[in-house]
């Protein structure tokens, strides 16, 4: 008889409220009594599978768009993504993956054109902060660190990307440079992922933050990143400066940078290295101080003083597949340091 009788399934809304209410019980640490509790907390961990069934589909089916749409109405509608991240740290490892994912999903949903993630979290900028700091704790990291990446990545461009700008002018940006440091190769990776998210994402927007705060920034890249101890660390910078002085839209930013000896320096250290890929690097970026046609006379004076040296590095320097650009540059580069005339008499 059982059978005559079963339940109607929930909505998508009726998901998304009854996870709200769980999630207001795990917050206030609610509970009757501690058997309750573990039995919430599973219920809690089932709802917010079927919220990502919903938004993913399943091997059976595809998602349903109308669906998607509810959830993602009810879900902006009384603060559920706050309630989210805030208890992320008290649910178990697979019921925060199954949130994780939730939340990346949510950024790209449209409901009537709109990314309404975007716009909650433009009205509740705290908790872009939440995210940022989550890499001090070693169980959250890559969590909060990929809910912050997807924020960034799935922003309207037709309109200030008020989130990118959240996150670029906190204080906590400062952090980025002890977070890709940390011991936890995982954590250090995923900061240096998300670092790099901001710093190449939305291009006019960093080349604006670029501008404006080129004093501490590179003063803080230039020693904790390009001249740390470890490997990795100044392999990936080296590669991250390159990608950013490359850009177009850092145009500006660029001809700054390669106006100081203090920077040339830096790179001609790193052109020395023995690794061959942070020495390809360094090159990359090396080549816009030779291809500056305004050198300040004192960058001319160290090409010129050191010009037997670079010489004779760039004779024995190949990649290990054969690269005509790359070849080329070298060329121009070399033709270019034999062609400096000292500027003393001038």
């Amino acid at each position: 008889m059982k059978g005559l009788f079963k339940s109607k399934p929930k909505t998508p809304a009726e998901i998304v409220r009854l996870t709200r209410d769980l999630l207001k019980c795990v917050d206030q640490n609610s509970f009757p009594k501690e058997s309750k509790r573990e039995e919430k907390m599973l219920e809690l961990s089932k709802h917010l599978r079927e919220l990502k069934c919903i938004l993913y589909g399943s091997s059976e089916a595809e998602p349903v768009t109308e669906a998607c749409a509810q959830l993602t109405q009810e879900f902006f509608s009384d603060n559920t993504l706050r309630l989210l991240i805030i208890c992320l740290p008290k649910l178990n490892l697979e019921a925060r993956k199954d949130a994780t994912q939730v939340v990346a999903n949510l950024q790209r949903q449209q409901v009537h054109s709109r990314l309404i993630a975007s716009d909650y979290l433009e009205a509740n900028k705290d908790l872009m902060d939440v995210l940022l700091l989550g890499y001090e704790s070693t169980d959250m990291a890559l969590h909060y660190g990929g809910m912050l990446r997807e924020c960034i990545r799935h922003q309207s461009i037709a309109r200030p990307l008020i989130l990118l700008i959240i996150c670029l002018e906190s204080e906590n940006m400062k952090k980025f440079f002890d977070y890709i440091q940390l011991p936890n190769f995982d954590i250090g990776s995923d900061a240096s992922a998300t670092f790099k998210e901001l710093l190449t994402r939305h291009k006019s927007t960093v080349a604006e933050f670029l501008s404006k705060n080129y004093e501490w920034f590179f003063a803080e890249f230039n020693s904790r990143l390009l001249e740390s101890p470890n490997y990795i660390t100044r392999r990936q910078a080296v590669k991250l400066l390159g990608d950013m002085l490359l850009d177009r839209s850092n145009s500006g930013v660029m001809m700054r940078y390669v106006s100081s000896v203090d920077n040339l320096r830096i790179l001609m250290n790193l052109l020395r290295e023995s690794s061959k890929n942070i020495q390809l690097e360094a090159f990359h970026v090396f080549k816009l101080f030779v291809a500056n046609q305004s050198k300040p006379p004192e960058i001319v004076s160290i090409l010129i003083a050191n010009r037997s040296k670079l010489l004779r590095l760039f004779a024995d320097f190949k990649t290990d597949k054969e690269d005509e650009q790359f070849e080329a540059d070298k060329a121009q580069v070399v033709k270019e340091i034999m062609s400096l005339q000292s500027t003393d008499h001038q």
